[in-house]
This record gives structure tokens, C-alpha cells and sequence, in this order.
């Protein structure tokens, strides 16, 4: 499909943050861009442009710029993305993205595009760009609740008073506070909040993969107390994967009924403790359904295998996988047989189970995780959030079991509700036209900066 656009072509730099759960969103609204003739360049380093180079659609149009991150003392030198390295490292790979400045600024110069798209990590770009005439756009695919929460958390850091937030269900209990949201050192001499406020207060504008139907109000907070405008991309749906579903995946699969399979997935990043990793995969077990587990080996554990509870392996043999490689969530979630989703809440993995039609279980583990999940649970009411203890987070077998009965059973009152809720965000935003119509008012809104 594609579009003719009467604007004038635009020149879209794009610096994500150099984690793999943050570039693919900048390739999708990259392809959405390049569908309408618009020139994209994306900064990224070699080998992580080989991992990314299937998704780009419009090679005559998006262009990956080689950067090369300098050596940094204690971060190895193959690692280009927080994927690649422990979260511990996180501030060794920021201090080295930083240490790239001079060599973004000289493809800026060279490359001269009208705006600039940017993740958090670098929040010195927007005075890169004021500097050559260049718009700078804070991109974020994220739920705009969160980003506003933590935001609001950064002012009552520092002035003690909260604008006052929107909703009463979305906070954050005290255990879940990672270490770097307070004062520590996360590159550069600056914190994770002092970035990310950097990032929001330079910027000429916010955009964002959301809807106004869904984070409206939210959009509003963000304009009304940061003074900035808010850039509605829509729901920026990533094309439909060409590639088939593996077929040992497809095969054991179709074993089962419809909807009969929990499919489980914490993300490329997510390593669990092992005392919690085994009350999951229990929990699963406990459940009596079938289930896919991709999960990563949990701390101080080399292979998946070696981590199970004892006997696990006999007990669920035929019904139960856990797999500790990578798996083509997208297809898996569109399978017929799967019909339920556990998931760590992150925001690539919603994005796909919102237009999936399984039933969702949100166990967050990290950060903005955790009000991803209320805004889930309590504001759309499109799933059920497992229960936790209160004081460290800590979940048994039977609190997995508890929340997969409660959205899979049809007849209860919770299953009837996130069930109609689910099908009419779903249809809402699969509908024709609706993203469509987005992407145009957000280019609408792109040229309105230039003029």
C-alpha cells in the first residue's frame, strides 16, 4: 500500500535508546513514515543493524548510519545494546553513547534532516539540533501514563509537590522502585530521572505511540505541566510477520484446542530469581492447561534445564515447554491455540496481546512494567494482574493459577468484563482507517514545527 503525500518530503534522523525493546518501535513508525516518501536515517551500531535489517521495508528510503561506540573501562567491547550486557552495566553503555556526541553531531551536519527522533538516553541531542536548525522530537513507545508518573516523581523529588495526577489507581508500591530511579549514577554523572528529565525539558515536541482515546487525559497532564506539545502517532501496528511460525513451535502447538494454550514470555531482558522462577513455571503447571514458556535461565543458572523444580519435566511432559531461546512472539500470539498470555508487561509485548485475542495475565517485574499493568488492569480493564506480596513482590504457584481461572473462565463477572474490554480495544484499533488517519495528523503536526 502506499500513499501519496502533497508535503514536501521530510528528513527524519532517529537515535533510539540502544535496547533491542526500543529500536524495533523506531523501525515500525520508520516504516509508517517511509510508506508516505519520507527520508529516514537511523543511528545505530554494525552489528545490531544486521539484527534489525528484516525490518526495514523501505531500504531506498531508511538508511542505517554506522555509529561506533568507544571503549569504556569495565564494558565489553563487543556490546552495543543493554541487551548485551547486565543491567548493572547499563551506565558503562551510557557513558559511552555519550562519548559519541561529536561524531552524531558531524552526520547531523552532513546529513541535515528536519528533525531529529530520540530516546532518553541521549538528552544532549535536542542541543545538538537547536545548534544546526534541526527539531528535535523525544519519541517514546511507551504508555504515556508511565512516562508522566515517573515524571511526576522526578518534580516531587526535587520541588516535594505532585501536579496532581490523573488517576488513583496508577502508582507504584515501594518494592518496586528500581535502584536506578533514585541516586545512582546511571552514566555520565547523571541519574536514570535527571536523563530522562533532560530529555523532556530540552525537546521541541513529545511523540508518542498511543491513542487519544486511550491516554487522552494523559496527554493533557504532559501539555498542561511541561509546557510541551504531545504527538499522537496512534497505534503504529507493525506489519504482518512473512515469515512462518517454526515449525516445531507450529506443530506442538497444533496438538491442542483453540484457545487451549497459555503462552508465557518476560521479555529479551528479564531474568527472574530462581525461587520466583519455579513458583512461575509451577503455577503453570498448577493451572492443568497446556503452556509456552520463553523464559530466560534465572540468575546464577546457565540452561532453563538445570533450573526446573524436580520432576517438573516428567510431570508436564506433552503439555508443558519451557524454552530458554528466542521465539516469534508476534505469530505465536496469533496462533488459534494459544488463548492466554502471561506476560512481563513490557510495552512491545501489550502492543502485540492488545491486538491478539488472547486472554491476558500481567505479571510485571521492572520499572514502568508496573504501571503498565495497573493502566491494564485498572483503567482499561483488558486483563488481571497477578497478586503479590506486599512487602517484596514475591508470587506463589497459586497466585499464577488464581489469575489465569479468573480471565479464562467465560462465566465469571471478571471474565466477562476483560473479555468485552479486551475485543473493543482490539477491534478499536484494528479498525480501517483509524491508524491511517494518525499518521497523517502526526505528520500534519511534524510540519506545523517547521513552520
Amino acid at each position: 500500500m502506499s500513499h501519496k503525500n502533497n508535503d514536501t518530503q521530510l528528513h527524519v534522523a532517529m537515535h533510539p535508546r540502544l535496547a533491542m525493546g526500543h529500536i524495533t518501535p523506531f523501525l515500525h513508525i520508520a516504516n509508517k513514515l517511509a510508506e508516505r516518501g519520507h527520508k529516514i536515517s537511523i543511528f545505530l551500531p554494525p552489528k545490531t543493524q544486521l539484527k534489525v535489517i528484516s525490518q526495514n521495508h523501505f531500504p531506498e528510503l531508511i538508511t542505517f548510519v554506522t555509529i561506533a561506540l568507544p571503549p569504556v573501562d569495565g564494558l565489553p567491547l563487543e556490546a552495543e545494546t543493554t541487551n548485551d550486557v547486565s543491567a548493572e552495566a547499563w551506565p558503562l553503555l551510557m557513558t559511552a553513547i555519550d562519548l559519541t556526541k561529536d561524531m552524531i553531531e558531524a552526520h547531523l551536519i552532513d546529513l541535515k534532516p528536519d528533525f531529529v527522533f530520540y530516546g532518553f538516553t541521549c538528552y544532549w541531542l535536542p542541543g545538538l539540533g537547536r545548534k544546526h536548525g534541526i527539531k528535535s522530537i523525544y519519541y517514546m513507545a511507551t504508555f504515556l501514563v508511565g512516562v508522566a508518573y515517573i515524571l511526576d516523581l522526578t518534580v516531587d523529588l526535587v520541588t516535594n509537590s505532585l501536579p496532581s495526577f490523573p488517576s488513583p489507581f496508577i502508582k507504584m508500591r515501594a518494592h518496586e522502585y528500581p535502584a536506578m530511579f533514585l541516586n545512582v549514577d546511571f552514566g555520565g554523572g547523571l541519574t536514570f530521572l535527571e536523563r530522562l528529565a533532560k530529555s523532556l525539558e530540552e525537546c521541541d515536541a513529545i511523540g508518542i505511540k498511543t491513542c487519544k482515546e486511550i491516554e487522552g487525559v494523559y496527554c493533557e497532564h504532559i501539555e498542561n505541566n511541561y509546557g510541551k506539545p504531545v504527538l499522537t502517532a496512534g497505534p503504529v501496528i507493525p506489519d504482518p510477520q512473512v515469515m512462518k511460525l517454526d515449525d516445531w513451535v507450529d506443530q506442538w502447538l497444533a496438538g491442542f484446542g483453540s484457545g487451549e494454550v497459555i503462552y508465557c514470555a518476560f521479555g529479551s531482558q528479564c531474568t527472574l530469581d530462581q525461587p520466583q522462577f519455579q513458583e512461575l513455571v509451577l503455577g503453570l503447571q498448577l493451572t492443568g492447561r497446556p503452556f509456552l514458556a520463553a523464559l530466560k535461565p534465572p540468575r546464577g543458572y546457565e540452561t532453563i534445564e538445570s533450573a526446573l523444580p524436580n520432576g517438573f519435566a516428567e510431570q508436564t511432559k506433552g503439555r508443558g515447554v519451557v524454552y530458554g531461546g528466542w521465539v516469534q512472539q508476534q505469530l505465536i500470539l496469533q496462533h488459534p491455540s494459544v488463548g492466554c498470555f502471561l506476560t512481563h508487561c513490557g510495552y512491545g509485548s501489550l502492543s502485540e496481546a492488545m491486538v491478539s485475542k488472547c486472554q491476558l495475565v500481567l505479571v510485571p517485574n521492572y520499572g514502568d512494567q508496573f504501571i503498565n499493568a495497573r493502566m491494564m488492569s485498572y483503567e482499561l480493564k483488558v486483563g488481571v494482574e497477578v497478586d503479590k506480596r506486599e512487602e517484596d513482590g514475591f508470587y506463589t504457584r497459586e497466585d499464577v493459577q488464581k489469575a489465569v481461572a479468573k480471565v479464562m473462565d467465560e462465566e465469571t463477572e471478571v471474565g466477562i468484563e476483560v473479555r468485552a474490554n479486551h475485543t473493543k480495544w482490539r477491534e478499536f484499533i484494528l479498525k480501517d482507517g483509524v491508524e491511517d488517519s494518525y499518521i497523517t495528523c502526526f505528520l500534519q503536526s511534524l510540519q506545523q514545527l517547521l513552520e
